[in-house]
């Protein structure tokens, strides 16, 4: 197989994208997200039977080699996270936020940390039972990079679940925030775990700090010179090209700086989709501006989706960790439930979101590509194998049979209907 170029890395994922997309518009009429997941899943499944079946065949061999040269990673956390992080903060309502700006707060920082701890230690218990050796700091490595939902699965999700604005924009707004949130406890606690620097409260909260609130800054900063720019001129050509500068300069510059650009382009989407949208742009840019994001977006997801199937392959088969994903499902639920339900609880008073609020948070708090992204950032091991096969079966289970059941759930919620304790509709 002769090395890829990205032009043929790129190529390729487009027309499998598109011909599966195809497919399963035609035939399965899955959402997209689930079914191009699911297709990408067999279809590496597939793979490695035929070369189970014909020991002459290497075609595994082949789309693994094929899998690192993209490297989903680099792939995902400094190229195409920007684009559909500020994609999808340009449909997300300020004045929604607002309204949810505590629990969004909450959930984002301290609900991803409670998460953190409690699928950290259930984690090492379960494993200890497996007779797997993980040290505990690995577990917390784990429940870092599972904790966070994912923005592009949930807003994929929140398009077609009919829910009330408030919360489905507090819903989007934490899925925004917390993946930032969460790169930067997991980019803490792995240093720790690789002994690269001493772990100490104070050196963790200012890390902390800087890369969130920077990341923060940063956003306000390129948002607002975006909004003055196109509020100057009336070229929707120029204008799409602006927020596009945004994205990719100011992704690129929260990088160089060591700031969360993650945060920054959740904060710039949503000052050119709030102000920009209001007072900066004629309906003609409007029009073109969001067409252009809302394609952009599709085919991103596309093939981010798409690459996570097939990553399906890069996973070791085996017995006990097969049993320790199954297990790593229930461990991060439970984990949802309790750091959206204390907290949910403990605010009632300040805002109430009514009986929607906690079943959908629960089970439309989807895991997705960042998980994963994070998972195969970690260095070769046992204990990345371990982790590996448990973010896999989290994110394939969030992602197919969450999202491809919450709108169900919804609807059966706002017509009354009982649903069992796990959430899904009886």
């Amino acid at each position: 197989m002769h090395e890829l170029s990205a032009f043929d890395a790129a190529a390729v994922l487009i027309v499998l994208a598109a011909a599966l997309g195809y497919l399963n518009h035609r035939l399965f009429k899955l959402p997209s997200t689930v079914g191009l997941t699911v297709m990408g899943a067999v279809a590496s499944m597939l793979v490695v039977a035929i070369d189970r079946l014909m020991p002459q065949s290497d075609l595994a061999d082949q789309l693994s080699t094929f899998l690192r040269e993209i490297d989903f990673h680099t792939t995902l956390m400094e190229g195409m996270l920007s684009f559909l992080l500020f994609a999808g903060a340009l449909h997300v309502d300020w004045a929604h936020i607002r309204k949810g700006r505590w629990p969004i707060l909450v959930f984002s920082t301290i609900g991803v940390m409670i998460s953190t701890v409690l699928v950290g230690f259930a984690f090492h218990a379960i494993a200890g039972a497996l007779s797997i050796g993980i040290p505990l700091i690995w577990c917390f490595v784990f429940g870092a990079l599972i904790s966070p939902t994912d923005p592009v699965a949930v807003m994929g999700v929140m398009k077609r679940a009919a829910m009330p604005q408030t919360l489905q924009a507090t819903v989007a707004g934490e899925s925004l925030f917390n993946d930032g949130v969460g790169v930067v406890v997991f980019s803490i606690l792995l240093s720790i775990a690789l002994g690269t620097e001493p772990f100490s409260l104070s050196l963790a909260a200012s890390h902390f700090v800087q890369e969130a609130g920077g990341g923060a800054l940063l956003g306000l900063v390129t948002g607002w010179i975006a909004f003055r720019a196109m509020r100057s001129i009336d070229e929707y050509n120029i204008e799409v090209l602006i927020s596009l500068a945004v994205v990719m300069g100011g992704y690129s510059l929260a990088l160089a700086l060591h700031v969360s650009g993650p945060v920054a382009m959740a904060v710039a989407g949503l000052i050119i989709g709030n102000a920009g949208v209001a007072h900066a742009m004629s309906d003609e840019t409007q029009d073109y501006l969001i067409k252009f994001w809302a394609l952009i977006d599709e085919i991103l997801n596309a093939v981010l989706f798409l690459l996570i199937g097939l990553e399906v392959i890069a996973l070791a088969l085996e017995g006990r960790l097969v049993l320790a994903g199954l297990c790593a499902i229930v461990v991060v639920l439970a984990a949802r439930a309790i750091s959206v339900g204390v907290p949910l609880f403990a605010m009632k008073r300040m805002i109430d979101m009514g009986p929607l609020a906690f079943p959908t948070l629960v089970w439309g708090g989807l895991r997705g590509g960042i998980s994963v992204a994070l998972a195969l950032s970690l260095p070769d091991s046992p204990i990345r194998t371990t982790i590996l096969a448990a973010t896999y079966a989290v994110v394939l289970f969030a992602v197919i049979v969450q999202g491809g059941s919450i709108g169900r759930l919804i609807r059966r919620i706002k017509a009354g209907q009982p649903t069992d304790v796990a959430g899904v509709p009886a």
